[in-house]
Order: structure tokens, then sequence, then C-alpha cells
């Protein structure tokens, strides 16, 4: 086991900033007011464990399609910058369904809003860049960040504001912007080179 704090460090922010929990306060403080509660640990720990086994399996089930993963973290730079793109421009190119029959702690808030497309993509593109312990540290240490976010979503709000949690989503999205040219970079040079 080779622990790199960079590489935990890194990963965790760029999960931090597509999970996006501070700029989905808003979603989560809209959903306690239909259903009432919001079991903050079960979302958490159902949004990590479905992020790491996707972490472990994701590459299997992509090889078992034919897609590579370098072509699959190519995809997900374009997922990336999407998001990114709405984070800085305010508008929404993705919409999700949050009426809900099971329970909101599971549907929408663990899958599809923590744990998404945009966070099980990105999974698959650093595994393709980090070492997997590093990037399961970064996907716990997020899950701990995910929980204390839930459980003080309504004093967070009150505290930063609707104008602070825009400029967080502004300043994320802009981080993410970034990322997913460095990533779009680095795997379209390494399919380049593979043919």
């Amino acid at each position: 086991m080779q622990l790199n704090i960079k590489e935990v460090v890194t990963a965790f922010m760029i999960l931090f900033a597509v999970i996006d929990i501070v700029g989905n306060i808003p979603i989560v403080i809209d959903l306690r007011k239909k259903v009432g509660h919001i079991e903050s640990g079960k979302a958490s720990v159902i949004a990590g464990v479905i992020m790491i086994i996707f972490l472990f399996l994701g590459k299997t089930i992509l090889s078992f399609l034919g897609v590579g993963v370098n072509s699959f973290a190519v995809a997900g730079a374009f997922i990336l910058f999407f998001i990114a793109l709405e984070m800085i421009l305010g508008i929404t190119l993705y919409k999700q369904d949050e009426s809900t029959t099971m329970t909101a702690s599971v549907f929408p808030l663990a899958f599809p809003l923590i744990a998404g497309p945009g966070s099980l993509t990105t999974l698959l593109s650093l595994r393709s860049e980090y070492r997997i312990e590093n990037i399961i540290i970064a996907v716990i240490l997020n899950v701990i960040v995910i929980f204390i976010v839930l459980k003080t979503s309504s004093k967070i709000e009150k505290v930063i504001g609707q104008n602070g949690i825009n400029i967080i989503r502004k300043v994320f999205g802009v981080i993410l912007l970034a990322i997913a040219v460095k990533l779009f970079a680095h795997n379209i040079k390494a399919l380049f080179e593979m043919a």
C-alpha cells in the first residue's frame, strides 16, 4: 500500500467538486421539507458503498462492454466539463426527477444526487491516474464531509446564505473545468499512443 497525500488531496478535491454537496444544499433542504426527515448517515454510507463498489467493478463492467478505461475517462472529462458549465453559468443541462416513492435518503439523495453519473465517471477517470487506496481514502473523506453537510444543511444555509452557496458553486465549477481539461488531455494522449 502506497499512501500518497498529494493524490488523496487531489482526488478528494475532484470528488468534492463533482459531488458538489454544498451546492446541493438547497435541494437537500427542499427534500427535507417534502419528506420531513432525511437519514444523513444512511444516505452518506449508501453513497460511499455505491462509489467504492463502482471503483472496483466499473473497470470489469467496461471490459465486458469492450470499452477501455482511457476511453471512459475521456467521456468522463466531457461529463465533468458540462457539470462545471452548469456550476459556473448557473444553468441546468441535466434534469432529475425528484418525485419519489422510496425513502428520500436513498433516492434521489444517495443515488443519483451524491453517487451519480458525474461521481461514478470521475472515479474511473481517477483510477486511470491514481492508486486505488488513495482514491478509497478520498471517497471515505468525502462521505464524512457529506454526512456533516447533510446533518447541518439548515445551519449552513443560514450562515453562508444563498449568495455564499452560489459563490462556492462557481469557484468549484472553475476548478472542475480545469480538471476536466487536464483529464481529457492526459487520456486522449494515452488513446493516441495506443492506436
